[in-house]
């Protein structure tokens, strides 16, 4: 896949919050993901797809409701691309919140190597 299909791919996965499946179809073995910044039960960064996974499926285990996710059209410079994406959701035992980020996707070999999130 070239680094616009795998964008577009990516995007249309997020848009419909089918994340597991992007992992799974979109990601290398040896991926990175780094967060802005660590929080509680989380590692500010993530080394290797199974744990990205598992990091993937804490997560969802932690949302209560989702009530809609965008994503703006991706950004392609060379071998990385991004996107603005938000999530409108409720966490379990918090108030339903909007959390915006910009995401930075390395790649190589057609496949995501990394993947760093900016608030």
């Amino acid at each position: 896949m070239t680094i616009e299909q795998i964008a577009t791919r990516l995007a249309d996965y997020c848009r419909k919050e089918q994340f597991t499946q992007a992992l799974e179809e979109l990601y290398a073995d040896n991926a990175v993901s780094t967060e802005p910044f660590e929080f509680p039960g989380f590692d500010k960064e993530t080394k290797g797809l199974k744990a990205m996974t598992a990091k993937d499926r804490k997560f969802s285990a932690m949302v209560e409701s989702r009530h809609g996710t965008t994503v703006s059209e991706p950004l392609i410079a060379g071998n990385s691309f991004c996107f603005v994406l938000t999530m409108d959701m409720k966490m379990k035992n918090r108030d339903r919140e909007k959390l915006t980020e910009l995401c930075v996707y390395t790649v190589a070999d057609g496949k995501i190597i990394s993947e760093q999130f900016f608030i």
